[in-house]
This record gives C-alpha cells, sequence and structure tokens, in this order.
C-alpha cells in the first residue's frame, strides 16, 4: 500500500502522460497507474507545472489532433 503525505511535509511530483498525450502530475510516493508513463520528475510541483506548460501546449488528445490532421 502506499503512503500519500497530507499536511505540511513536501510533495514530490512526476509528471505522467497516457497514449493521448494527456498530462498529469502524480505524487512521486504513489504508484502509477496502468496505462500512463513518467517523462518528468520526480520534481516540485512548480517545476511540474512549468515542465506541462512547455510541452503540452495543444489539449486536444492525440488521436483527435491525428483525425484532423493538423
Amino acid at each position: 500500500m502506499s503512503r500519500i503525505p497530507f499536511g505540511d511535509e513536501p510533495l514530490t511530483y512526476v509528471v505522467v502522460v497516457n497514449h493521448e498525450n494527456q498530462h498529469s502530475l502524480w505524487p512521486e510516493l504513489v504508484d502509477i497507474p496502468a496505462g500512463w508513463s513518467p517523462v518528468f520528475g520526480p520534481a516540485g510541483r512548480e517545476d511540474c507545472l512549468a515542465y506541462v506548460d512547455r510541452s503540452w501546449t495543444d489539449m486536444r488528445p492525440k488521436g483527435l489532433i491525428e483525425k484532423m490532421g493538423s
């Protein structure tokens, strides 16, 4: 069982992506769910958010992007 800290304890995260290139922050101490892969971190929340801002510039799912041809 994974431990999820709360309160004053600082969290570190990883940025994970799924097959549709959707990004999410995931606490480092929690197992990454099936279908998601780590792409950045572990790091602090702000560094992870900055990575997402730089990397996930088109919020459309990958399948839609491919279908629309752009």
